[in-house]
């Protein structure tokens, strides 16, 4: 999808809100993959209960740290690059989200009005 150019007008707010929805379903489908991705890891591989390993992807995910003690070397290794990366998917989800409004925000700054 093509932002509009500085110098063009700013697209109108029902247009700006489609845009906030696909930008904010894409977020959540990358928060759902992230999840599914170290719910079935931790079950797994940490051989803990489907529930506790989606407790534990989440509060990793959102940077709360873990909950369980992992017992195997292989848990503990998919913990420690689940870790490694939900912190940068994290800070990269959240930009998604924002993008457009930051996008918007700042394209009204720099519009020039028409001269007449």
């Amino acid at each position: 999808m093509k932002l509009e150019h500085r110098r063009q007008n700013v697209i109108p707010f029902t247009a700006f809100l489609l845009r906030l929805t696909r930008y904010g379903f894409f977020a959540l489908m990358l928060i759902i993959i992230s999840v599914l991705i170290g719910t079935a890891g931790y079950h797994l591989l940490g051989k803990i209960s489907w529930l506790d390993s989606f407790y534990m992807a989440c509060m990793i995910l959102t940077g709360m740290g873990p909950v369980t003690d992992m017992e195997t070397s292989a848990a503990k290794l998919f913990s420690s690059f689940y870790a490694l990366y939900s912190g940068v998917a994290f800070l990269s989800i959240t930009a998604v989200f924002f993008a457009p409004i930051i996008h918007r925000i700042l394209h009204i700054l720099h519009v020039e009005p028409d001269e007449k």
